[in-house]
């Protein structure tokens, strides 16, 4: 059964169709992906499906009773609301719902009414409570601020960041648990571990149909079930998730292209038999006169734009950048300490880890941003945060820098102007090129070059920063959270640039699959201050992490089970004959009172993973100090370690002490 049906709609901005005809149906249930290239209408459609814009013409028909929920990019608030108030709001049906069961209940108590009509409403309203998230959703609207990374959730809107407040819509929505959920870009400000999660969220958790509008081919593939393409006005359907569109598009350019080539040699055809034709024309001949008029006139299908990027690059020693010794804080809170990384010609490092673990920081750092004192002592910049240690650029080292607020633009001035400021050409790969042909590479219309930049989508400023970045000559890109909002046609484009760089990257980004074509290595951040690079891209990355996990758990569980078993008795120990002369100890006094201890120890780090889980179990934590999850969840990862690596060491000592009583 649909929950929502448009017929025929058109939609114009003045001279640019953007819709022309588009007919979309959205099945009860039903996860769908829609793409397109920037500025080609996926958002406006989006607000016209959920009825906050109108088409120019066309019908929409939403099942009765549906609510459809939407996430905007730039969502609004009252800005005295806190974030917790603003997520609860979402829960005007549920609650709705569940004030209908008590007041039912109550009649039901009081003996009023009928009997079996009041039974059948309260349990059609304990049906409606249940699809709406079940009798502790107040728990589970706590546990989904943690997972999105609200870690503000009593501080008002007004205080927030843009990426905070879409984080809190984001939670709104989700806990609303609406007929139709409208998601337009739902990744952007989020981690890895939090797109991980909402992920798994909407196909095992989330109720109702989906729009899904995203630049995150991951999540794509992942979630969805039929992609809709929006291309020069028209919407294409495919069934399947990402990598069938791909092959389904490739298929439907592919028989275009045919029926253009067979439409080509109808007319050469045609045009020959006219050429020996008489003038004086009979019904026949004039027939097919008509015909061949008539597929001359038809357009040939529009070719496929692609983006066309690349840098000039400037030659640099084999050690491109050093981190020494590195130490990061932010409000007297260390994020990392004592970092040594080298980046080397031709390496293209992927940067992972939550929100706050110091991924950005760094960057400032390797910019010059931030500075150490004298030796490498820690050092307090204004805005806050205090770096120790040092960064040593190798010699020729030139860097370009792309960041994720495109804080570079001026939004009061044109495309053009951004780009090039008065001149009329740019040096681009060692030549000189005309703006607007520059700007034609990246999918710009030249006619639209003065356009103000403020007044463009985000994906299409995203693209003016890209443009901009790429009139340098440099040999060290530098790119956090590239992917927000780009289209994925230029997303490929920057791939292929970066795998062909002459040079070296370093990237921040939440996207899985950008990290899969490019990345040779990964940093990880994992909280603690703990970061670990691990060779290969990002599907390597996680194999290594969890294989890493899986032998640290089934160690654990052993060594703890033959501690328990081989832990020696005190009168045992007094027992032991003394050592011989001329016997040479195995183990030196320092190790013999690690050893005494060690028991002790791994029983205090147990205990401490035991109150931790405790705690992390406690349904109350999450209504009362839900900032708290994600740095207990940092602490009992670390704590797990410890504990694990106490057993491993008093497993070394015991062995080698029963290796010494064998002597």
């Amino acid at each position: 059964m649909p929950v929502l049906t448009a017929h025929d709609l058109h939609k114009a901005f003045g001279p640019q169709t953007i819709l022309d005809g588009v007919t979309v149906t959205i099945r009860t249930g039903e996860r769908v992906g829609l793409v397109g290239l920037n500025g080609s209408g996926k958002s406006t459609l989006a607000r016209i499906l959920a009825g906050v814009e109108q088409p120019d013409s066309g019908t929409i028909s939403r099942r009765r009773g549906a609510e459809i929920g939407v996430l905007s990019q730039d969502p609004v608030f009252e800005p005295s609301d806190t974030a917790r108030d603003v997520v609860l709001a979402g829960l005007s049906a549920w609650h709705a719902a569940k004030a209908r069961h008590d007041e039912v209940s109550r009649a039901l108590a009081a003996g009023s009414g009928d009997a079996e009509a009041l039974l059948a409403e309260q349990a059609e309203a304990a049906a409606d409570v249940e699809r709406l998230g079940g009798w502790d959703m107040m728990h589970r609207v706590d546990a989904i601020i943690g997972h999105v990374g609200v870690t503000r959730p009593d501080a008002p809107m007004s205080v927030l960041s843009g990426g905070d407040r879409r984080r809190v819509a984001l939670a709104r929505l989700l806990v609303s648990r609406p007929a139709l959920a409208v998601l337009d870009e739902p990744s952007n400000h989020l981690d890895v571990e939090t797109v991980e999660w909402l992920e798994r969220y909407l196909v095992e958790e989330h109720p109702g149909a989906l729009l899904l509008i995203t630049h995150d081919r991951y999540l794509l593939d992942r979630v969805v079930e039929r992609t809709l393409e929006i291309d020069k006005g028209k919407v294409y359907s495919y069934d399947g998730g990402y990598e069938e569109y791909l092959e389904q598009k490739a298929e439907r350019l592919a028989l275009e292209a045919r029926t253009e080539s067979n439409r080509q040699n109808f007319l050469r055809t045609e045009l020959e038999w006219l050429r020996r034709q008489p003038k004086a024309r009979t019904g026949k001949q004039k027939a097919r006169i008509q015909r061949a008029e008539t597929t001359k006139a038809a357009p040939p299908p529009k070719a496929e734009r692609t983006a066309q990027l690349s840098v000039e690059s400037v030659r640099t020693g084999k050690t491109i950048l050093e981190l020494k010794k590195l130490g990061l804080a932010v409000d007297g809170k260390w994020l990392v300490r004592g970092l040594d990384f080298s980046l080397t010609k031709g390496e293209r490092v992927g940067i992972v880890g939550r929100n706050g673990t110091g991924k950005t920081t760094m960057l400032r750092a390797i910019l010059g941003q931030l500075e150490a004192g004298a030796d490498g002592a820690a050092l307090s910049d204004a805005d806050g945060p205090t770096m120790e240690g040092e960064v040593v650029l190798g010699k020729n080292t030139s860097v370009a820098y792309f960041d994720q607020h495109r804080s570079g633009l001026d939004l009061e001035k044109s495309i053009f102007e951004n780009i090039a400021g008065s001149h009329t050409r740019v040096e681009v790969g060692g030549r000189s090129m005309d703006v607007r042909s520059y700007l034609e590479r990246f999918l710009f219309d030249p006619n639209k070059a003065r356009q103000p930049v403020g007044s463009l989508s985000g994906g299409e400023r995203a693209r003016v920063a890209l443009a901009k970045m790429l009139t340098q000559s440099v040999n060290v890109i530098i790119l956090d959270e590239p992917t927000n909002d780009l289209d994925v046609m230029t997303l490929a484009a920057l791939e292929e640039m970066l795998i062909e760089l002459d040079g070296s990257a370093l990237v921040v980004t939440h996207d899985r699959w950008f990290l899969n074509r490019v990345a040779t290595s990964i940093l990880a951040f994992e909280g603690g201050g703990r970061v670990v690079r691990y060779a290969g891209n990002y599907d390597a990355y996680r194999e290594q992490r969890a294989h890493t996990a899986a032998e640290a758990e089934a160690e654990a569980a052993a060594r703890a089970a033959k501690l328990q078993a081989a832990e020696p008795r005190p009168a045992q120990a007094a027992a032991k004959p003394a050592a011989r002369a001329g016997d040479k100890p195995k183990l030196t006094f320092a190790e013999r009172t690690e050893l005494e201890g060690i028991v002790g120890r791994i029983d205090a780090a147990e205990q401490k993973v035991a109150e931790l889980e405790a705690k992390l179990a406690d349904p109350t934590l999450y209504a009362s100090r839900g900032a708290d999850v994600a740095g207990l969840l940092s602490e009992l990862d670390r704590e797990k370690q410890e504990a694990a690596r106490l057993v491993s060491r008093w497993e070394e000592l015991e062995t080698k002490r029963e290796a010494a009583g064998k002597g």
